[in-house]
């Protein structure tokens, strides 16, 4: 009994502050998944159940960016919003159907990716924000491309998902989006659609662990909403410098672990 509270109470806190990194700054899903990791969970289990668990924080975080939605083309919201539901889908479809000890040996180089992705994102970020949005490109061929882009960011999202805020977001800037509030208001509704549809995927095929995913939503709502409050006082950098501290120790730790 006193094994079982505890793991429940590791998962708590780490949910907790998973939901708080992620209403400041990103990366909660270096402390969420890693902590069903080692409370036992098989790895794909946890990646869903780590998905489910983060979800609803994300979703109602869309509402705070309704004045910069409505700025942003219909149409363009539309197309990305259905890329981003496809490519979510068969990025979850290709996690439940590789195989467990494939994807085990897959969490060190995921990880590494998401924290390289997280450390290098914003530098990448401004790069297509200065040499792209300020040419206000809107051809065809441009869009077609960042479709594509989004597909491809959608499946790693729907498959593993650390870093898509950072991919979207430079991906953004090739179609002329250069205000940052408008930004991060569709890549928030985008990150919704991959990890809604990937949600609703891994709740159908029972790949969810429940009693876990239960704890985990209390924690990250309390984390997203109470915690936050106070993470927000803090200086941003230090706060992306312990979530990237964090990837590299929990990358680290899966490296040796395997």
């Amino acid at each position: 009994m006193t094994a079982l509270l505890s793991t429940y109470l590791l998962l708590f806190v780490a949910a907790f502050l998973g939901g708080v990194l992620n209403s400041v700054a990103g990366g909660g899903s270096f402390l969420s998944f890693p902590a069903l990791i080692v409370s036992g969970v098989p790895p794909i289990n946890a990646n869903a159940t780590s998905t489910v668990a983060l979800w609803p924080g994300s979703a109602a975080s869309v509402g705070a960016y309704r004045r910069e939605l409505v700025c942003l083309n219909r149409a363009l919201i539309i197309i990305m919003a259905m890329v981003s539901l496809l490519g979510g889908l068969l990025g979850a479809l290709l996690l439940l159907h590789t195989p467990p000890a494939t994807f085990a040996r897959m969490i060190p180089y995921l990880l590494l990716v998401a924290t390289l992705l997280f450390a290098f994102g914003p530098s990448v970020t401004r790069y297509f924000r200065v040499h792209h949005a300020e040419s206000g490109e809107h051809s065809s061929t441009t869009r077609a491309l960042v479709a594509f882009l989004q597909l491809v960011i959608a499946l790693y999202g729907g498959f593993f998902g650390g870093g898509i805020g950072i991919l979207m977001l430079a991906t953004l800037g090739f179609i002329g989006m250069e205000n940052i509030h408008q930004m991060n208001a569709l890549k928030t509704v985008l990150a919704t659609c991959i990890n809604g549809i990937a949600v609703a995927t891994f709740v159908a095929a029972g790949a969810v662990f429940w009693p876990q995913a239960i704890v985990m939503i209390v924690g990250a709502i309390i984390g997203g909403y109470g915690g936050a409050f106070y993470a927000r006082k803090l200086d941003p950098k230090v706060v992306r410098t312990f979530v990237i501290c964090v990837g590299v120790a929990m990358t680290v730790y899966f490296f040796i672990r395997r």
